[in-house]
Order: C-alpha cells, then sequence, then structure tokens
C-alpha cells in the first residue's frame, strides 16, 4: 500500500522522511498536553526537528506552497499593513502580495477557518494561504510593523509642520503655535531616539543632504539608514539636540560636543553629543552608552581557547601594565572591563579613570574625567595613589603626562590596564616611544599588548556557501593551494538580519607576551617591525591570521577580514 502524505498524520509524515523514529513521536505524544502545543510543535520543542523539517511535512499533508524567504525581504508595506498589526500578531499572519483577485497571506496554521474567514472580512477579498515558519514569522511581522509604525510616527510629527522662508544662514523653523506644545521636531528626536535603543545602536547620525535629511544607525558596525526626514525639520532637530545637551543653540560655525542622560522605558543611557558645522548644515553624531548592568564576560567576546588562557595569565598578575589597542569602536573597554569583572573580588581595591564612564560595574570605584573643571586624567590619576589601589584602569593614554603616571604606577606594585589608539600590537609600543615615554620604562612595565578588532558574524539562518573570486583571495593574502579545502561561508541575507547576511558581532586578537626577548628589542629603541618578526616567531597571531582563523571557522566572512586586517 503506497505512502499517501494527505491522509497522513504529521508524526507519520516525519516518520517517512526519515526525520524521526517512532518512539521520539511516541514521546511527543505524552508531553503534547504539558506543552499545550500540536505535535509538530513540540516536537520543535524538544529539539528532534527544525523549523524546516515542520514545514516540509506540513506541505506534504496540506498541500498548501511555503512562502519563500526571498520574497519576505522586499513586500509591499501598504499590503502589509491591510491586516491591522494586533490581529497579523495574535493570529500569526502576515500579508504578501496581491494574487489576482485575492490576496496571498501567509499563515502559521493555514488550515484554521476562523483565521481565514476573518481574514476575508478585514481585507474585503478572499485569500491564498501559504505556510510560513514560526521564526522567519515573527521577524517578518517585527521588519515590516515596525517600519509601519515608524513611517506613521515619522509622518504624523511632520504632518502640522510649516515651512518658512528665510536665508541660507538662519535657516530656521517655525512650528504652528496651536501645536507648539506638541511639536513635531521633538516627537521626530524622541522617536529616532527610540528607535535607536531598541535596535542596539551604537551610535546616531542626524546630516543634511541636499533635499532631506538622513538619520542612520550604527548596529553591528555599519551604518542603515533608517529614515529620511523633510530637509526643513533639520534645523530644528539640531536646536532641540542642542537644547537638551546644553550647547550654544546660536553658535553654528563651530564644532560643539556635549551630553544628555536619558531615561526611558526600556533603559537608561548616556548619549555624547558631537555637533560639527558642513557645507550643507550641522552634522549630530549620538554615541549611545547604556547604564544598565554590564552584559559581557571573557568567554563571549571571541577569543580562541589559547588566547583566552594567555589573556587570564596576564589579566592576573600582581603589577605590569596591560594595553589593549585600536581604532574607536573595536570593542577595547568592553574587553577591559570584561576582565575586571572576571578578577574583582572583596580582597581588591580596583579604581578607574574614564572619559566617559562607559559601562558600570558593581565593587569597583570609577571616576569620570570632567574637562571644563579641570578634571584631567592627570589629575584624576595622582588622586587615585592616595586611594590605596591594587588594580587601575586608565580609559586612555592619551598624552605624555598619562603614559608617565600610568607606567610609574606599574612599577609601584600596581596592576594597569589602558587603551591606546594604534593599528596593530607591535605599533603600540612604539606608540608609547613616540609619545615620549622613555624606552627603559617601557620595556620594563608591559607585560601584555594586545591589538583587537570587531568583525560582523555571519547570520545563522541564511549562512550559505560561497565561492571568492581570486581578486578577493589576492586582497586576503591568500592563494588557491592554502584554501583549497576551505569552504567559505556568506550570510545570502533574511528577515532575521534584515538582509545584511551578518548577525552579531565578535572579536580578532593579536596577543604580544612581552618576554626577555621583547624588552631586550624594546629598550634597545628598535622600530615595530623588528619586534614584530620577534613576536611572531615567539607564536603570536597575527590581526590577520585571527581573521583568517574565524573565516576558516564560518564564523565570518573573507570581505570582514579584508575590511579589517591587513596581510603580511
Amino acid at each position: 500500500m503506497s505512502f499517501n502524505p494527505q491522509f497522513s498524520r504529521i508524526g507519520e509524515i516525519l516518520i517517512h522522511n526519515k526525520v524521526i523514529t517512532d518512539e521520539q513521536v511516541k514521546e511527543a505524544l505524552l508531553k503534547q498536553n504539558n506543552f499545550g502545543l500540536k505535535l509538530g510543535e513540540t516536537l520543535r520543542k524538544l529539539g528532534y526537528i527544525s523549523e524546516n523539517d515542520l514545514l516540509e511535512a506540513l506541505h506534504f499533508q496540506l498541500e498548501y506552497d511555503i512562502v519563500e524567504e526571498n520574497e519576505l525581504l522586499e513586500l509591499d508595506s501598504e499590503i502589509v499593513k491591510l491586516i491591522p498589526e494586533p490581529f497579523a500578531v495574535q493570529n500569526r499572519v502576515i500579508a504578501i502580495r496581491k494574487d489576482g483577485i485575492s490576496i496571498m497571506v501567509a499563515m502559521t496554521d493555514p488550515e484554521n477557518i476562523v483565521i481565514q474567514d476573518s481574514l476575508k472580512t478585514i481585507l474585503g477579498t478572499n485569500i491564498t494561504p501559504v505556510l510560513i515558519g514560526e521564526n522567519v514569522l515573527t521577524d517578518t511581522l517585527e521588519k515590516y510593523y515596525k517600519s509601519i509604525r515608524t513611517t506613521s510616527q515619522v509622518e504624523d510629527a511632520v504632518g502640522n509642520f510649516e515651512f518658512v522662508a528665510v536665508d541660507e544662514d538662519e535657516n530656521e523653523i517655525t512650528i504652528d503655535s496651536k501645536k507648539e506644545a506638541d511639536a513635531p521636531v521633538v516627537k521626530l528626536i524622541n522617536l529616532i531616539i527610540t528607535e535607536a535603543i531598541k535596535s542596539d545602536a551604537t551610535d546616531i547620525h542626524i546630516e543634511p543632504l541636499t533635499k532631506h535629511t538622513r538619520v542612520r544607525f550604527r548596529i553591528d558596525g555599519a551604518l542603515r539608514e533608517v529614515m529620511s526626514p523633510p530637509i526643513g525639520l533639520h534645523a530644528g532637530m539640531v536646536s532641540l539636540v542642542k537644547v537638551m545637551s546644553k550647547l550654544n543653540i546660536a553658535e553654528r560655525r563651530l564644532p560643539q560636543d556635549g551630553h544628555i542622560s536619558l531615561k526611558t522605558t526600556l533603559k537608561s543611557v548616556d548619549v555624547r553629543v558631537s555637533i560639527v558645522p558642513t557645507v550643507t548644515g550641522e552634522k549630530v553624531v549620538m554615541r549611545l552608552l547604556d547604564k544598565g548592568e554590564f552584559g559581557f564576560n571573557l568567554t563571549t567576546l571571541g577569543f580562541t581557547g589559547e588566547n583566552l588562557k594567555l589573556f587570564r595569565k596576564w589579566i592576573r598578575r600582581p603589577y605590569g601594565i596591560t594595553i589593549v589597542s585600536g581604532p574607536t569602536g573595536s570593542g577595547k573597554s568592553t574587553t577591559l572591563h570584561a576582565a575586571l569583572k572576571e578578577i574583582k573580588d572583596i580582597e581588591t581595591n580596583i579604581v578607574t579613570v574614564e572619559d566617559p564612564v562607559e559601562y558600570r560595574l558593581d565593587g569597583i570605584t570609577q571616576i569620570e574625567t570632567k574637562a571644563k573643571i579641570d578634571l584631567t586624567f592627570a589629575r584624576s590619576l595622582r588622586s587615585v595613589l592616595r586611594q590605596d589601589p591594587d588594580i587601575v584602569l586608565i580609559g586612555e593614554i592619551r598624552d605624555e603626562e598619562t603614559a608617565d603616571i600610568s607606567i610609574k604606577f606599574s612599577l609601584t606594585g600596581h596592576l594597569v590596564f589602558t587603551t591606546l589608539h594604534a593599528n596593530d600590537a607591535p605599533a603600540t609600543v612604539t606608540r608609547l616611544l613616540d609619545i615620549g615615554v622613555p624606552s627603559y620604562l617601557v620595556a620594563s612595565s608591559l607585560n601584555l599588548v594586545m591589538a583587537q578588532r570587531l568583525v560582523r558574524k555571519i547570520c545563522p539562518h541564511c549562512k550559505a556557501d560561497y565561492d571568492p573570486t581570486e581578486s578577493e583571495l589576492i586582497d586576503a593574502g591568500l592563494n588557491l593551494e592554502e584554501v583549497k579545502e576551505v569552504k567559505f561561508k556568506k550570510g545570502k541575507g533574511c528577515v532575521h538580519c534584515d538582509n545584511t547576511g551578518y548577525s552579531g558581532r565578535t572579536g580578532i586578537f593579536e596577543m604580544l607576551e612581552v618576554n626577555s626577548g621583547i624588552r631586550r628589542l624594546i629598550f634597545e629603541g628598535q622600530n615595530q617591525d623588528v619586534i614584530r618578526d620577534a613576536a611572531i616567531k615567539n607564536g603570536m597571531q597575527t590581526l590577520h591570521e585571527s581573521g583568517i582563523h574565524k573565516m576558516k571557522q564560518g564564523i565570518t566572512t573573507i570581505h570582514e577580514v579584508i575590511k579589517f586586517t591587513i596581510s603580511d
């Protein structure tokens, strides 16, 4: 007797497809009532099948098509919003497109006649049901209804806006006096900041273009455009940010820096504001610093087992200095705060001097510098000595005085952590010498110098094989022979990753241990190339090699390696 999936139960289909065993189905049947789920969802919850396995089985059983994920990347928002968001979320549906005289609707349960009838009433037409997975639907609903909400809120904010003819120097706006309490600019800035926090953005860019203002968020290290309000609102937006950060509204010719402390329903954040004049108007960049609990630890930063062992060894030394180097936004402060989080205990007095304090850590004394009242790094550090510290974190070495105090701390029985802007670990050593620190002090104080970068991770939902071009291999410093066994990966782009192909970031590291040989080279004032060669002979993995290692593991792409590292 031949197998007919239409008249079979979902468990029988999955067994026939050799996805699960009869014993697993029996276990799921026993646990089904406890979970309050259908059999297929119970099997998913138990980890016996994937979402795709269940979709394929439902496709065979019910004969509904499965929606193509590529089609979900560019849906028409006008079609999507035909179904109100509360109904779509509650009943697990989303309108996809017009399909002749009907509308195609993706559903997790296309057999539900009650939902089908409700949809026909809401849409005023027949529907064509198609299958969609629960996780894919959740991300698709969030993506499109969030966009619909944002667009609606922007339109609402600028709807009652009156433009005023002014000269280029003034470029001011006027708000309808009847709507002053509900000013569109206030709504817009609130919306921008709220959406940035929801998106886990690290920076907000508000920049004037010729015909509109461009608002971008930096998410996972890359900028993404999120909205484009009318250019007539730009001056008002800048003025409001200046008021919030206590800057001079009248000054439009010079750069200004300020600070906003915000409490939202989502979280409390510190916002560092930078405003610079450009040829098209003033550009605003806001850095968002989370004031909540520090959620990182050393095991989640991307260290390999060997590097983690090495880093832990040096952060537990009784004295000396460890420097983490890299450009702005490379995760230096995150790494050092994760180190402090791991080694803090009741017997140790840890003091930090930072500008600004990016992360709050319980049990640690944190001091924030304030240039306006001359509370500089150097002045703060001189006071710290009288606080009986065991470990000192210095936010950044910026000048000879700070470098000199930091190194003298490390030579007088203190363990010092700090950061420095340099391209790699050997360059960090020579940068200290360039600042003006004597070579004998550098040589005798350094324990470990670590350079780091953050690379984006491939989205696990759309990871696929990828064949790099010969040009890409050359740019990455690779040849066909050494990568013939490597399976390159790349994210195709999906609703889970907002069609970027990436989700989250991880660190790549270059760790230079300062042993007796390296100390001698530093003391002799050797250049960074000599120091690098000696460190590599001692087993140092370069930033490029660290990136290549993560690429070969399928964690990141060849494009990220090319973007953030230089081949030797």
